[in-house]
């Protein structure tokens, strides 16, 4: 059995990750790129505290939407 990890984070946390996710996707956008939905869900995940900084940055690396130049 599959058991998800939600953490309780505030309001003020949210709003902090929310802020760095919109930055990174502003560079990204920058840079004339446009985030995978897979990214983007897992940003969701991310801001809502059901994943921290370390499994996101993980997830994102072990995504099929990136690729290293």
């Amino acid at each position: 059995m599959i058991v998800e990890r939600i953490s309780q984070i505030s309001a003020t946390e949210r709003a902090r990750r929310s802020r760095e996710v919109n930055f990174a996707r502003g560079n990204v956008r920058h840079e004339g790129g446009i985030l995978p939905d897979e990214i983007e869900q897992l940003n969701a995940r991310y801001i809502a505290g059901e994943i921290d900084s370390d499994e996101l940055t993980g997830a994102i690396l072990a995504s099929q939407t990136v690729q290293f130049t």
